[in-house]
């Protein structure tokens, strides 16, 4: 029975993608808290989310690592290295040895270490180049997992996160419905019962014309893709003035998914 949960991580974590109140997240993380605290008397579950958008693997240890190790949890998600891997240049392998020095540091401080692969990339533009890269790091990501007795997360086989609806508009972080899926996921790899499927297939789609995905990718250019590139040129982050949403209440998070519906 797990008391109290820490997520760990960069934008997935933090929930961009699936808006919750006041211009904040919800995202898979909290959803997953909601899950967890359903198992516990009211009030005996602790949650805190301490992932920021667009920080590197470093900038987690250095800034996430030790709150998450203070407040000793039984529980943390631990996801880190995608934004490193994008970075052109980034080397998989060395992106793994980080990435497993700061598992061996947190394994030794709290209880349970859930770690994700990355996603299959094959499905998006901006990204698909990195298929191969993604796949490398992820084999590290599992080879570390089963050298420190963790659980994973494995994204790269949850097929159902590959449809178009399970992104949001910037198809770089999931929309409500990926979210709620990868939660799902997550309950299914510590052995909960779920309250649904997160394999189960999406209602067919009307094809779409060549025009209009045309039109689509257009749209996502100028909207994401260049303002993307810009702060990469610049040498920014989408999280230079975001603060972590820390603890949270699984009866508020409740609330903003209902409300959002």
């Amino acid at each position: 029975m797990i008391g109290s949960y820490v997520a760990v991580g960069d934008s997935f974590t933090e929930g961009v993608g699936d808006p919750g109140p006041d211009g904040a997240f919800v995202g898979w993380a909290d959803r997953f808290a909601v899950l967890l605290a359903d198992r516990r008397p009211e009030g005996d579950f602790g949650y805190t989310n301490l992932a920021v958008r667009g920080k590197l693997l470093d900038q987690i240890v250095e800034d996430q690592l030790p709150r998450a190790k203070e407040l000793a949890p039984d529980l943390v998600s631990f996801c880190a290295g995608g934004n490193d891997i994008i970075r052109p240049g980034t080397d998989p392998d060395e992106v793994a040895e980080r990435f497993e020095r700061a598992i061996a540091d947190l394994t030794s401080a709290v209880g349970t270490v859930l770690v994700t692969t990355g996603f299959d990339t094959r499905g998006v533009p901006v990204l698909k180049h990195l298929r191969g890269k993604i796949a490398t790091y992820n084999g590290h990501v599992r080879a570390v997992a089963d050298r420190y007795g963790c659980p994973v997360l494995d994204l790269w086989s949850l097929k159902t996160v590959q449809d178009r609806r399970a992104w949001d508009g910037d198809r770089l972080h999931l929309s409500p419905e990926g979210h709620t899926r990868v939660a799902l996921r997550a309950g299914q790899v510590l052995g909960l019962e779920v309250p649904a499927d997160p394999d189960q297939a999406w209602p067919p789609l009307p094809p779409r014309g060549t025009l209009e995905v045309r039109r689509d990718d257009i749209h996502w250019a100028r909207e994401y893709l260049v303002p993307w590139i810009g702060r990469r040129l610049r040498g920014e982050s989408s999280g230079d003035h975001v603060a972590a949403k820390g603890s949270l209440s699984p009866d508020d998070i409740k609330t903003w998914i209902a409300s959002a519906v």
